[in-house]
């Protein structure tokens, strides 16, 4: 039985994903992806017409699954949205136990491109960020923080932020960290909200 051209296109994605998140886009040449793919050259670029379409393919085929992953850890966590949040770093500090895992596939190929504002996998990564923000803000607001939108963002950036020290550090204990700090965030902002020192918020001492 032959394969359909949608068989062909998905195994030379799957092939580029492997590809791209192991070793980076630049070091990977399109030889390398036909190669892995098990077809010619000339089979991928009827699919892609350029190596910069089969990166955004790339990061496009990421998007809702690593979407999907948050989301399941969260709406699976216990307790308030601070704990919950907390599992979202949790996870992250477990996949960085895996010999092979590489970083937020994402932020490493933003950072390729970063001189090449216009390139589409940039539109892609900056697409799903905003769109793992949004899936905060949702969770958020259903729990009734005080500023579900602007936690969101704080909360995005220390991700960001965990997955950049895991790169330098290879410790996953950042992650941690970094879920604490999310943690201490997120209670300062539920309805009532304490801070760690279980001081309600606002009512210090300070001027």
């Amino acid at each position: 039985m032959s394969r359909t051209p949608k068989d062909t296109r998905g195994r030379i994605i799957d092939a580029a994903s492997s590809l791209f998140y192991a070793d980076g886009i630049r070091a990977v040449s399109v030889d390398a992806v036909a190669e892995r793919a098990g077809v010619t050259k000339k089979t991928l670029y009827y699919h892609f017409t350029s190596k910069d379409e089969l990166v955004a393919a790339y990061l496009a085929a990421r998007d809702q699954p690593n979407l999907r992953r948050f989301a399941k850890w969260y709406d699976e966590g216990e307790g308030e949205a601070s704990d919950r949040v907390a599992v979202l770093f949790q996870g992250i500090a477990r996949a960085a136990r895996h010999p092979k895992w590489r970083g937020c596939g994402f932020l490493r190929t933003v950072g390729e491109l970063a001189n090449l504002p216009g390139h589409p996998a940039m539109r892609i990564g900056a697409a799903h960020k905003k769109a793992f923000e949004a899936l905060l803000a949702d969770r958020f607001h259903a729990a009734g923080l005080v500023s579900p939108e602007a936690t969101a963002r704080q909360v995005a950036i220390l991700m960001d932020g965990a997955f950049s020290a895991l790169l330098v550090h290879r410790d996953p204990a950042y992650a941690d960290a970094a879920g604490e700090a999310a943690r201490a965030l997120v209670a300062s902002a539920l309805p009532g909200g304490r801070d760690r020192s279980g001081v309600p918020a606002g009512t210090g001492d300070g001027p």
